[in-house]
Parts: structure tokens; C-alpha cells; sequence
């Protein structure tokens, strides 16, 4: 039996319709060697079922089999068995096996489906404050209030590089600077934006959420000033008028939102999506339901907040352990998420009233006249206190918004296996930590994703890196593996291209300038490469593909350096991400990786990654040589359904010192072709 050519997956080429509904019938197809096998078999729950050979086309390599299955309203598990005159073989998403292994099995869930705008979709994390300033009037003023131990401060300095405690510094980026920006995007080949939180909030980063029905009007627009910022040694937010005036007039809030308004507008306009982020776990302190900080006491238009006020309507939203009467007004004695008094966690399974209201909040950002596009949601798994009811509620999250607006993406923040909220009725997808981020970095660079590990052993270990990014992969179904949002770098994780440098520490042990040094631009298009033709939606993180540097959090949230950008790089991305829109084999095909068959004349392996995807007519082929010595590579790209005998033709190929997007074809014979790889290179070919 020839085990190479054995292959399926749950793409539309294998499970015809790829996102059946209920109670309907799909067609399922498994590939073997031509007139290799004795029979193919459909492994059920409930037995085993003969497949039929499809009637193949002459001199076709493949032979294909079918069955059609009549879904119900359950998970639909299955896997196949092939015989030949003398071994039986399994398949399943790990692959062949002398067994069944029920873990990996395939699974169909009836009546899910993720927006077909969102496979493959090539996305564009923006962290707002450190994009750009198009409106230098709504900047956070020095000393406009008091946050976490100090005062706002307004950074005059955009190259400055962040403070190690930074959360209450502001460089002035805000949603008019995304809209003089969008023509940059475009040009880039972005096509959704996702945003770092825009609610009204005290911090940059604006995960501690006050006020969830407004876009904040430091990133808004101001219309109505005035009020004093604290002097020095004040501490009372009370008395931070200035900061009241702006983030509760109503004329500020409204006129903000219109902005928004406008944006999403202009994005639709030219084709683009949206996605917003949802903090639904916790709040913060100055929310208007707690208003810890008195921001809305004297407010008119604002109820009492549940910390001032024994009586407020709020105070089921919260769970408070000091409950008497005379712990009012200003009771401190509330539930925070880690601990953290500044981030109150919200007590849903005590109010009805809370939950519904985060419902509407989620139906009304989606739906005119905001028409957003999909939520991100935060620290998603943590929501309510217990995992029985975090199932329910995200349950009823996505009935909601997908009533609202049923092309609407919802994917969430999940470290971890996320299969139990990945079974169609609660999340579309997550940011894909596990099943991308984390083994290409340690593949590729034998680094930690916080730069506070290094692991020689994993960097180049193709074992590794398979054996675990299956695994991870076999954890989603494969509409959400197809919107999954693949990063390289965002604002929880150190930047990439610093990984590439190897250093092991955060920036207040080595400080912000370590993390430029030493950086290798090779491997970070290697990276690039990857992503863009890797399974899902490959998402990049503001100012990587300008060449930004920076250890985790804060020195991550750098600004994006105008006037200062890396161009090659840029012009890197835009090629890739050119490649990738242009190749419907990179957004919703097969994936099949190589290396089990490939030869190397100098040596093993390690080091060398190969794979396929693959589409119909379609077939686009990735060869990654992350040695420091030049690689001789025969590859088997038979296993992608490249003809035995054609050329393939190179789409691009990059280097230790650049990248070349110049014609250049590669010889197939009998099935395989041999490719020269520099040092730290990266071969796209298509054929």
C-alpha cells in the first residue's frame, strides 16, 4: 500500500457540502494510489461501510472513493479503513495508522458554518493609541487623571520607546489616523481590521472597560471641552473634570460614535471588514455601573454606580463579599478578576439583567448603523464562574449576534484546547495560539512567544513541529480552522522579529534597544511565508511588516514608525499577501506536509519543513530551509497532486538579504523536484 498518496481532510474537496446543514446528505471522498487499494471503508459509531471507486480520468494519478451519508442533528465522527491484499490501514486527521484513534477522528457538526469572508481572509491587528494621530485634539491630556498609582501622560515623543508601566501613557493615535491610513492598508492587501478595544476606558490598551456603549473620545472626537486636569498630589478622579467632561458628554460619546460609524462605512466601501473587541469578563473601575472612581456621581443622565451606592441598579452586576448597609456608600469589598480591584469581575450567574444587557451589546455592534463585522472576545474561557454556565452564556452570545447578523465572525482569546467550544453553537473560532503561533515560533526560532524561554532542542525540529501542530489542528473543526486568526506577533507577545534574535528576558532586564539587535531578517519572512500559506487568516500585528521590535508587553505596543519603515519588508508583505488572495488553494484547500517523503543530499530533515496546499486546479507548494548553510532538496510534490511531469513555476522566493519574485520555472520529473535553498530561506512554487 502506498501510504503517500492515501489523503483527506475536512475541506470542500472531501466533504461535499464542506458546512453541511442538518439532516442533509454530504458526500465524502478518500484518496488513494491508482488501482492501489482493495477497498475503502467508512468508519462509523456505528459500523463500517463500503465506499465506492469514483470513475477515474485517464492517467490520472489518484484513484478517489465515495459514499454519501445522511447527516441527523448530531456531531457526525468518522474515519476510514483501507485494505490491500495483504495490510489494513486507518485514516484519520493524524494521518495513518494501524489503528483506529478515536481522538482524531473527523468530525462534521450539522448546521455549522463560519463566514465564508473570513476563510483565509487576510487581517490587520491595529493597537490604536500607537497607529497613528489624526486628530491631535482628542489626546489624553498630562495629568487628566489618575490611574493605577500615577498620573495620565501625554507622550510629545511618537518614537519614544513605551514605559515599562505604561498603561496610562498616550501618543495620540485615534480612529481619524486609521481612516487617513486605510489607502496604506489597502495598498498592503488588508482585508479586515481588527481593533484592540475602543470603549470608553482609562487605559491605552482600554481592557478595563467604562462605559460599553460608546467609543471613547480620546479616540473619537471631542466637541464639548473644558474642566481642569488634577494638580500634582491629587489623586481624586472626582475632582479630574476635564476627563469627565470628555468621556460623559453626551455630545462627545454620540459624536464619537458617528465617527465609528464612518469609518466602518469607508471600509465597506472599499471591500473591508471589521472586527471588534469584546471585554466581557470584567470591566474596569471607572465603569459607569461600578464608578469606583466617581466619575459619574454628579453626572447628569447616569444612574448611581454599585460602589457608590447601596441602591444602585447596577449592584447585582457585581459580586460584592462586604454586603451590610454600612458598608455603603463606597464599598471596596468587590470580586476582582486575579485579584485586580481595577477590573472588576462581572457577576453574571446573579443577574439576569447583566447578561442581557452584554447580549444587546453584542447584537447592537454588529447591526446598523455600527454594522461591525465580528467580535474578538477576551479572555473568553474565564467568563461567569463556572464552566457550565461560560458554555451557556456563550451559547446565547452567538444566537444573538448571529440573529443580528449572521455573517458575523465570533472568535475568541483561548490559550489551550478549545474543541468544547468549537462544537458549533458557541464560538466560530480563537486566535490561534496553539495550532500556529507557538509551534512556528518554536520551530523557527527555538524561542518562548514571550522571549522568556529559549529551547535549542525545538528550534528546527520538524518532528516537533508536526506531531504538535497536528494535534493542535485536529482540535478545530475545519471551518474554524479556516478563520482562525494565525499571528506572529500581537499585544500579549513579544514581536517576532525580536524572537529571531534569541535573547531570553522582558525589557526591564534588558532594556527596549536588546530587542532590535541581533534580529535576522531571513527568518522573519520565513515566518511571513508561513503564515500567508498556512491554514486560516493570516493576521498581522501593526508594524510588523514595517520591521517593529519589542519584548512583551508594553514594549510590544511600540508605534508604528512613519517615515521610518523598513520598505523591503513592507514590499515583502504586500507580495505575499498578493500571493496569497490570488490562490484560492491558500485560503479554503487541503494541506498536506511533505517531509515524511522528502530527501536532503546534505544531511537529514532537521531544520527543513515542507508542505502542500492544494485546491482543485490549484496547487501551490512551500519549502522552508531554516539552516545557516545552503540545502539540496528533493521534494515529493506528487503528494499534492502536481502533475508527474510539468514545470512548477516560482512565485516567490526570499533569502538571508532579501526575496526575488523573478520568473523562474522548476523541472518535475516523475513526481518530485529538486530545489537549492539558501541559508534562512523560504521557495513558493505553484504548479
Amino acid at each position: 500500500m502506498k501510504e503517500q498518496a492515501l489523503f483527506c481532510d475536512g475541506t470542500g474537496s472531501y466533504v461535499i457540502p464542506q458546512e453541511p446543514r442538518e439532516n442533509e446528505v454530504v458526500r465524502l471522498r478518500f484518496r488513494t494510489a491508482k488501482n492501489d487499494v482493495k477497498r475503502v471503508r467508512l468508519m462509523t459509531a456505528v459500523g463500517g461501510y463500503d465506499m465506492q471507486k469514483e470513475a477515474g480520468k485517464d492517467g490520472a494519478e489518484f484513484d478517489y472513493y465515495e459514499i454519501r451519508w445522511r447527516l441527523n442533528e448530531k456531531p457526525f465522527r468518522y474515519c476510514f479503513e483501507i485494505q490491500d491484499e495483504e495490510e489494513v490501514r486507518y485514516y484519520s486527521r493524524c494521518g495513518v495508522s494501524k489503528e483506529i484513534v478515536e481522538l482524531y477522528e473527523f468530525v462534521i457538526v450539522p448546521g455549522f458554518s463560519t463566514p465564508d469572508w473570513a476563510k483565509g481572509a487576510v487581517m490587520y491587528q491595529i493597537f490604536t493609541d500607537r497607529f497613528y494621530n489624526g486628530d491631535p485634539s482628542n489626546d489624553v491630556e498630562t495629568n487628566e487623571y489618575y490611574y493605577i498609582g500615577g498620573y495620565s501622560r501625554k507622550v510629545t515623543d511618537w518614537n519614544k520607546y513605551p514605559d515599562n508601566m505604561g498603561v496610562r501613557e498616550f501618543y495620540g493615535g485615534d480612529l481619524q489616523g486609521v481612516i487617513e491610513k486605510l489607502d496604506y492598508l489597502q495598498e498592503l492587501g488588508v482585508e479586515v481590521l481588527y481593533f484592540n478595544p475602543l470603549f470608553v476606558s482609562p487605559s491605552n490598551h482600554k481592557y478595563d472597560i467604562q462605559d460599553y456603549d460608546y467609543i471613547d473620545p480620546h479616540f473619537g472626537v471631542i466637541l464639548e471641552d473644558g474642566g481642569e486636569v488634577l494638580q500634582e498630589g491629587e489623586t481624586e478622579n472626582r475632582k479630574a473634570t476635564k476627563y469627565k467632561k470628555r468621556v460623559a458628554d453626551l455630545k462627545n460619546l454620540e459624536a464619537s460614535n458617528q465617527l465609528f460609524i464612518k469609518l466602518v462605512e469607508e471600509l465597506h466601501r472599499r471591500g473591508m471588514k471589521i472586527i471588534l473587541d469584546g471585554v466581557f469578563n470584567h470591566c474596569g473601575s471607572f465603569n459607569k455601573w461600578m464608578d469606583r472612581e466617581r466619575i459619574y456621581e454628579d453626572q447628569p443622565g447616569f444612574k448611581p454606580g454599585a460602589f457608590v451606592s447601596a441602591d444602585s441598579p447596577y449592584r447585582s452586576y457585581f459580586y460584592f463579599s462586604k454586603n451590610g448597609e454600612e458598608d455603603w456608600p463606597y464599598n471596596t469589598g468587590y470580586d476582582g478578576w486575579w485579584g485586580h480591584d481595577t477590573l472588576p469581575k462581572l457577576n453574571y450567574e446573579d443577574s439576569v439583567k447583566l447578561e442581557n444587557y452584554i447580549l444587546y451589546i453584542g447584537r447592537k455592534w454588529v447591526s446598523p448603523p455600527y454594522n461591525a463585522d465580528g467580535w474578538r472576545l477576551d479572555v473568553a474561557a474565564d467568563l461567569g464562574q463556572s464552566n457550565e454556565y461560560n458554555h451557556e452564556f456563550w451559547k446565547k452570545f452567538r444566537t444573538a449576534v448571529k440573529a443580528a447578523n449572521p455573517n458575523a465572525l465570533i472568535l475568541a482569546e483561548h490559550y489551550g484546547d478549545p474543541s468544547e467550544w468549537l462544537q458549533g453553537d458557541e464560538w466560530d473560532s480563537v486566535m490561534n495560539y496553539d495550532a500556529f503561533m507557538e509551534p512556528i515560533t518554536w520551530f523557527l526560532t527555538g524561542m518562548e512567544k514571550h522571549s522568556d524561554e529559549s529551547r535549542e532542542e525545538l528550534r528546527g525540529n520538524t518532528d516537533n513541529f508536526v506531531g504538535s501542530i497536528m494535534h493542535h489542528m485536529a482540535n478545530m473543526l475545519t471551518p474554524s480552522l479556516q478563520v482562525a486568526m494565525n499571528e506572529l506577533s500581537n499585544h500579549d507577545h513579544s514581536r517576532f522579529l525580536t524572537r529571531t534574535n534569541h535573547m531570553v528576558g522582558r525589557v526591564e532586564q534588558l532594556g527596549p534597544q536588546a530587542a532590535n539587535e541581533y534580529v535576522n531578517l531571513g527568518i522573519m519572512r520565513e515566518a511571513v511565508v508561513m503564515q500567508m500559506t498556512w491554514v486560516g487568516a493570516p493576521t498581522v500585528y501593526y508594524g510588523d511588516e514595517a520591521g517593529v521590535c519589542g519584548f512583551t508587553d508594553p514594549d510590544n505596543r511600540r508605534t508604528y514608525p512613519w517615515g521610518h519603515e523598513d520598505q523591503e519588508l513592507i514590499a515583502f508583505h504586500k507580495e505575499m499577501i498578493r500571493i496569497h488572495k490570488e490562490h484560492k488553494a491558500l485560503k479554503t484547500g487541503s494541506l498536506n506536509i511533505l517531509n515524511g517523503s522528502l530527501r536532503v543530499a546534505n544531511g537529514d530533515e532537521y531544520n527543513i519543513l515542507a508542505y502542500g496546499r492544494f485546491q482543485e486546479d490549484d496547487r501551490v507548494v512551500v519549502i522552508v530551509n531554516n539552516r545557516s548553510e545552503l540545502a539540496e532538496v528533493t521534494l515529493p510534490v506528487w503528494m499534492v497532486e502536481v502533475p508527474r511531469k510539468c514545470r512548477m513555476k516560482k512565485l516567490l522566493y526570499s533569502y538571508q538579504d532579501g526575496y526575488s519574485v523573478d520568473e523562474e520555472e522548476y523541472l518535475v520529473e516523475d513526481g518530485e523536484v529538486v530545489v537549492n535553498m539558501g541559508a534562512y530561506s523560504a521557495l513558493v512554487l505553484c504548479g
